[in-house]
């Protein structure tokens, strides 16, 4: 190695010394070894993130109750509105029962009526048939 090469290497490593603890003092720094006012702060902020967690699941466990509830709400609602729908349904049947026996009633009167009609007409055409006989001599 010459003289040349040598200075260059002297000058090297105290730079790099230099630099080596200076990463190594921003890095413990950085990952919070610096004292008791640090750890403080990071327990509070985990006491906070737990805190935070535990109403975050407080929370969830609430919303799971409410949905509970609304799910039994709205089975009540439908078996309600299934038995009004029934009950509905009997009474329309029970009218509509009604009704096909009074229409019913209503034909048998029309279709009396219409058999009377019927035998007088009958007995007018064979008074009128027994009239043309007499007249023609049968």
């Amino acid at each position: 190695m010459s003289k040349r090469d040598s200075s260059w290497w002297n000058g090297r490593v105290p730079r790099l010394a230099v630099l080596a603890l200076a990463v190594c003092a921003f890095g413990a720094i950085a990952a919070g070894c610096g004292g008791d006012g640090d750890s403080d702060s990071v327990s509070d902020a985990e006491d906070r993130l737990e805190r935070g967690l535990e109403e975050a699941k407080q929370g969830i466990e609430k919303a799971k109750d409410e949905v509970g509830k609304g799910f039994d709400e709205a089975e009540k609602a439908t078996k309600e509105g299934l038995e009004e729908g029934k009950e509905k349904a009997k009474e329309g049947v029970e009218g509509g029962k009604s009704q096909a026996e009074k229409t019913i009633e209503q034909a048998e009167e029309e279709a009396k009526q219409g058999i009377e009609k019927g035998k007088e007409e009958a007995n007018e055409a064979i008074e009128e048939a027994e009239k043309q006989a007499e007249r023609y001599g049968y």
